[in-house]
Protein backbone atom coordinates (compact mmCIF):
# COMPACT_ATOMS: atom_id res chain seq x y z
CA UNK A 1 0.00 0.00 0.00
CA UNK A 2 1.70 3.47 -1.57
CA UNK A 3 0.55 6.52 0.32
CA UNK A 4 1.02 10.07 -0.85
CA UNK A 5 1.30 12.93 0.97
CA UNK A 6 1.47 16.80 -0.55
CA UNK A 7 1.17 20.46 0.27
CA UNK A 8 0.31 21.45 -3.39
CA UNK A 9 -0.13 25.67 -2.75
CA UNK A 10 -3.14 25.34 -4.62
CA UNK A 11 -1.18 24.47 -7.61
CA UNK A 12 1.17 27.15 -7.33
CA UNK A 13 4.53 26.15 -9.16
CA UNK A 14 8.33 28.02 -7.84
CA UNK A 15 7.53 30.71 -10.56
CA UNK A 16 4.32 31.82 -9.06
CA UNK A 17 2.25 30.17 -12.08
CA UNK A 18 -0.98 27.94 -10.94
CA UNK A 19 -0.35 25.01 -13.10
CA UNK A 20 -2.40 21.79 -11.71
CA UNK A 21 -1.86 19.78 -14.50
CA UNK A 22 1.94 19.96 -13.50
CA UNK A 23 0.78 19.02 -9.85
CA UNK A 24 -0.82 15.44 -11.41
CA UNK A 25 1.93 14.36 -13.83
CA UNK A 26 4.47 15.25 -11.14
CA UNK A 27 2.38 12.76 -9.06
CA UNK A 28 1.76 9.94 -11.69
CA UNK A 29 5.45 10.29 -12.40
CA UNK A 30 6.08 9.54 -9.19
CA UNK A 31 4.69 5.97 -8.62
CA UNK A 32 1.26 4.66 -8.66
CA UNK A 33 -0.16 5.78 -5.48
CA UNK A 34 -3.04 3.66 -3.95
CA UNK A 35 -3.98 6.89 -1.46
CA UNK A 36 -2.91 10.23 -2.51
CA UNK A 37 -3.50 13.33 0.55
CA UNK A 38 -2.97 16.78 -0.88
CA UNK A 39 -3.30 20.28 1.52
CA UNK A 40 -3.85 23.42 0.36
CA UNK A 41 -6.53 22.47 -2.31
CA UNK A 42 -8.99 25.42 -3.33
CA UNK A 43 -12.24 26.14 -5.34
CA UNK A 44 -13.82 29.18 -6.49
CA UNK A 45 -10.58 31.06 -4.66
CA UNK A 46 -9.41 34.01 -7.14
CA UNK A 47 -7.85 35.89 -4.43
CA UNK A 48 -5.03 33.35 -3.76
CA UNK A 49 -2.22 34.51 -6.02
CA UNK A 50 -2.13 33.37 -9.37
CA UNK A 51 -4.97 31.38 -9.00
CA UNK A 52 -8.17 32.54 -11.32
CA UNK A 53 -10.87 30.31 -9.25
CA UNK A 54 -11.06 27.08 -10.50
CA UNK A 55 -12.63 24.44 -8.74
CA UNK A 56 -9.46 22.24 -7.86
CA UNK A 57 -11.77 19.27 -6.88
CA UNK A 58 -12.66 19.10 -9.92
CA UNK A 59 -9.52 19.33 -12.17
CA UNK A 60 -7.63 16.68 -9.65
CA UNK A 61 -10.48 14.41 -10.14
CA UNK A 62 -10.35 14.23 -13.52
CA UNK A 63 -6.73 13.09 -13.55
CA UNK A 64 -7.37 10.89 -10.77
CA UNK A 65 -10.76 9.12 -12.43
CA UNK A 66 -10.25 5.39 -10.38
CA UNK A 67 -10.22 7.44 -6.96
CA UNK A 68 -12.92 8.14 -4.54
CA UNK A 69 -12.46 11.32 -3.22
CA UNK A 70 -12.73 13.38 -0.14
CA UNK A 71 -12.59 16.93 0.55
CA UNK A 72 -12.50 18.73 3.90
CA UNK A 73 -12.83 22.47 3.77
CA UNK A 74 -11.41 24.43 6.61
CA UNK A 75 -11.98 27.94 5.04
CA UNK A 76 -15.62 28.38 3.50
CA UNK A 77 -16.34 32.10 3.08
CA UNK A 78 -18.41 34.16 0.71
CA UNK A 79 -16.61 35.05 -2.44
CA UNK A 80 -17.84 38.41 -2.86
CA UNK A 81 -20.19 37.42 -6.04
CA UNK A 82 -22.75 35.20 -4.90
CA UNK A 83 -20.69 31.92 -4.73
CA UNK A 84 -18.54 30.79 -1.88
CA UNK A 85 -14.39 30.35 -1.64
CA UNK A 86 -13.44 27.21 -0.11
CA UNK A 87 -10.10 26.05 1.07
CA UNK A 88 -9.14 23.00 2.78
CA UNK A 89 -7.19 19.20 2.47
CA UNK A 90 -8.69 16.61 0.31
CA UNK A 91 -7.84 12.62 0.21
CA UNK A 92 -7.71 10.41 -3.14
CA UNK A 93 -8.34 6.89 -2.31
CA UNK A 94 -8.43 3.80 -4.62
CA UNK A 95 -9.22 1.19 -1.92
CA UNK A 96 -13.10 1.20 -0.79
CA UNK A 97 -13.97 3.71 1.81
CA UNK A 98 -16.00 3.46 4.77
CA UNK A 99 -17.47 6.31 7.16
CA UNK A 100 -15.68 9.78 6.56
CA UNK A 101 -15.32 12.42 8.98
CA UNK A 102 -14.22 16.06 8.71
CA UNK A 103 -13.13 17.80 11.61
CA UNK A 104 -12.65 21.50 12.47
CA UNK A 105 -9.57 22.32 15.10
CA UNK A 106 -9.71 24.72 17.64
CA UNK A 107 -8.82 28.01 16.20
CA UNK A 108 -8.80 30.63 19.37
CA UNK A 109 -8.27 34.52 18.80
CA UNK A 110 -4.58 35.84 18.72
CA UNK A 111 -5.38 39.49 18.41
CA UNK A 112 -1.80 40.04 17.11
CA UNK A 113 -1.20 36.87 14.94
CA UNK A 114 -2.29 35.96 11.62
CA UNK A 115 -3.93 32.35 11.80
CA UNK A 116 -6.90 30.40 10.00
CA UNK A 117 -9.50 27.72 10.06
CA UNK A 118 -7.84 24.19 10.00
CA UNK A 119 -9.37 20.99 9.07
CA UNK A 120 -8.56 17.10 10.14
CA UNK A 121 -9.99 15.06 7.01
CA UNK A 122 -10.38 11.11 8.56
CA UNK A 123 -12.02 8.39 6.63
CA UNK A 124 -11.91 4.60 6.85
CA UNK A 125 -10.07 2.84 3.92
CA UNK A 126 -10.03 -0.76 3.36
CA UNK A 127 -6.61 -1.13 2.60
CA UNK A 128 -4.99 -4.63 1.17
CA UNK A 129 -3.16 -4.69 4.92
CA UNK A 130 -6.43 -3.79 6.67
CA UNK A 131 -8.82 -1.75 7.71
CA UNK A 132 -6.66 2.08 8.36
CA UNK A 133 -7.97 5.26 9.10
CA UNK A 134 -6.65 7.57 6.59
CA UNK A 135 -6.12 11.14 8.41
CA UNK A 136 -4.53 14.61 6.84
CA UNK A 137 -4.15 17.92 8.25
CA UNK A 138 -2.66 20.87 7.40
CA UNK A 139 -1.52 23.13 11.14
CA UNK A 140 -1.47 27.34 11.17
CA UNK A 141 2.14 28.10 10.67
CA UNK A 142 2.29 31.47 12.08
CA UNK A 143 1.59 30.53 15.75
CA UNK A 144 3.22 27.71 17.96
CA UNK A 145 0.10 27.94 20.59
CA UNK A 146 -2.50 27.38 17.69
CA UNK A 147 -0.45 24.22 16.39
CA UNK A 148 -0.51 23.11 19.85
CA UNK A 149 -4.03 23.58 20.56
CA UNK A 150 -4.48 21.75 17.10
CA UNK A 151 -2.07 18.67 17.95
CA UNK A 152 -3.99 18.00 21.51
CA UNK A 153 -7.32 17.97 19.19
CA UNK A 154 -5.74 15.54 17.45
CA UNK A 155 -4.77 13.54 19.90
CA UNK A 156 -8.08 13.38 21.25
CA UNK A 157 -10.07 12.69 18.17
CA UNK A 158 -7.60 9.99 17.98
CA UNK A 159 -7.94 8.78 21.05
CA UNK A 160 -12.24 8.91 21.05
CA UNK A 161 -11.92 7.22 17.55
CA UNK A 162 -10.06 4.41 19.49
CA UNK A 163 -12.52 4.05 21.94
CA UNK A 164 -14.98 3.39 19.21
CA UNK A 165 -13.54 0.70 17.55
CA UNK A 166 -14.50 -1.68 20.80
CA UNK A 167 -18.28 -0.28 19.64
CA UNK A 168 -21.11 -2.63 18.45
CA UNK A 169 -23.56 -1.64 16.76
CA UNK A 170 -27.45 -1.82 18.73
CA UNK A 171 -30.42 -3.12 17.47
CA UNK A 172 -31.67 0.71 17.30
CA UNK A 173 -29.26 1.85 15.22
CA UNK A 174 -28.96 -0.32 11.59
CA UNK A 175 -29.82 0.95 9.12
CA UNK A 176 -30.25 4.57 9.97
CA UNK A 177 -28.47 7.70 10.38
CA UNK A 178 -27.47 6.26 13.89
CA UNK A 179 -25.75 3.32 12.19
CA UNK A 180 -22.59 1.98 13.64
CA UNK A 181 -19.45 1.45 10.65
CA UNK A 182 -15.81 -0.12 11.76
CA UNK A 183 -13.64 2.25 13.00
CA UNK A 184 -10.41 1.19 13.40
CA UNK A 185 -7.49 1.86 15.93
CA UNK A 186 -4.79 1.85 13.73
CA UNK A 187 -4.27 5.16 11.52
CA UNK A 188 -1.99 6.82 9.39
CA UNK A 189 -1.64 10.69 9.81
CA UNK A 190 -0.02 13.30 7.10
CA UNK A 191 0.02 16.43 6.31
CA UNK A 192 1.64 19.93 6.49
CA UNK A 193 2.28 19.99 10.04
CA UNK A 194 4.26 23.40 9.83
CA UNK A 195 6.74 22.51 12.59
CA UNK A 196 10.38 21.07 11.73
CA UNK A 197 11.11 17.62 13.41
CA UNK A 198 13.29 19.13 15.88
CA UNK A 199 10.54 21.02 17.81
CA UNK A 200 8.19 20.27 20.69
CA UNK A 201 5.64 19.61 18.34
CA UNK A 202 6.82 16.89 17.12
CA UNK A 203 7.41 15.23 20.48
CA UNK A 204 3.87 16.37 21.96
CA UNK A 205 2.23 14.54 18.89
CA UNK A 206 4.39 11.53 19.35
CA UNK A 207 3.83 11.32 22.85
CA UNK A 208 2.33 7.75 24.22
CA UNK A 209 -0.97 7.54 25.75
CA UNK A 210 -2.28 6.80 29.13
CA UNK A 211 -4.32 3.96 28.12
CA UNK A 212 -4.42 1.60 25.26
CA UNK A 213 -4.50 3.94 22.48
CA UNK A 214 -1.94 3.21 19.87
CA UNK A 215 0.56 6.29 19.94
CA UNK A 216 2.22 7.83 16.41
CA UNK A 217 5.27 6.50 15.24
CA UNK A 218 7.40 8.94 12.53
CA UNK A 219 7.82 6.97 9.63
CA UNK A 220 11.46 8.57 8.76
CA UNK A 221 12.61 8.26 12.54
CA UNK A 222 11.41 4.33 12.49
CA UNK A 223 13.22 3.80 9.01
CA UNK A 224 16.47 6.15 9.80
CA UNK A 225 16.87 6.64 13.25
CA UNK A 226 19.07 9.45 14.49
CA UNK A 227 19.51 10.65 11.26
CA UNK A 228 17.99 14.04 11.00
CA UNK A 229 14.87 14.28 8.41
CA UNK A 230 15.01 14.95 4.55
CA UNK A 231 13.60 18.82 4.10
CA UNK A 232 10.37 18.79 2.50
CA UNK A 233 10.91 23.23 2.64
CA UNK A 234 13.51 25.40 1.88
CA UNK A 235 15.11 22.95 -0.58
CA UNK A 236 14.37 25.70 -3.31
CA UNK A 237 14.35 28.88 -2.50
CA UNK A 238 10.97 30.06 -0.13
CA UNK A 239 10.31 33.11 2.12
CA UNK A 240 9.07 31.29 5.21
CA UNK A 241 12.03 29.28 6.20
CA UNK A 242 15.54 30.34 6.75
CA UNK A 243 17.11 27.32 5.47
CA UNK A 244 15.74 23.58 4.50
CA UNK A 245 13.58 21.79 7.17
CA UNK A 246 10.97 18.84 6.94
CA UNK A 247 7.48 20.29 7.86
CA UNK A 248 5.81 17.15 5.96
CA UNK A 249 5.31 14.07 7.83
CA UNK A 250 3.78 10.73 7.44
CA UNK A 251 2.59 9.27 11.19
CA UNK A 252 1.45 5.56 11.70
CA UNK A 253 0.16 4.27 15.03
CA UNK A 254 1.38 1.21 16.37
CA UNK A 255 0.38 -1.87 14.66
CA UNK A 256 1.22 -0.33 11.31
CA UNK A 257 5.14 -0.43 12.53
CA UNK A 258 5.99 -4.17 11.14
CA UNK A 259 4.51 -3.07 7.66
CA UNK A 260 6.33 0.00 7.16
CA UNK A 261 8.71 -0.41 4.32
CA UNK A 262 9.92 2.79 2.89
CA UNK A 263 9.70 6.64 2.91
CA UNK A 264 10.42 8.69 -0.27
CA UNK A 265 10.67 12.55 -0.59
CA UNK A 266 10.93 14.04 -4.32
CA UNK A 267 13.56 16.77 -3.88
CA UNK A 268 13.64 17.96 -6.99
CA UNK A 269 9.99 18.90 -8.13
CA UNK A 270 9.05 22.45 -8.14
CA UNK A 271 5.46 22.14 -8.94
CA UNK A 272 4.93 23.55 -5.51
CA UNK A 273 6.86 25.30 -2.13
CA UNK A 274 6.69 22.13 -0.68
CA UNK A 275 8.00 18.59 -1.55
CA UNK A 276 5.83 15.17 -1.76
CA UNK A 277 6.88 12.96 0.57
CA UNK A 278 5.21 8.70 0.55
CA UNK A 279 5.27 5.78 2.67
CA UNK A 280 4.74 2.07 1.49
CA UNK A 281 3.46 -0.58 3.81
CA UNK A 282 2.94 -4.12 2.94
Amino acid sequence: MKLLSWNIQWGRNMDGDVDLQHIAQTIHQLDDFDIICLQEVAVNFPGLPGNRGDDQIAVLSASLPDYCMIYGIGTDVPDGHGGRSQFGNVIFSRFPVGQVWRHLLPWQAELSTPSMQRVLVEAVVATNIGPIRIMTTHLEYYSQRQREMQIDAIRYLHQEACSMSHRKSLPEERGGTFEVFPRPKEAILCGDLNFPATAPEHAQILAPFDDDTPAFHDTWSLLNPWVPHAPTVGIHPVDFVDQPECFDFVLITDGLVKHLKQHGSDAETTASDHQPVWVELN
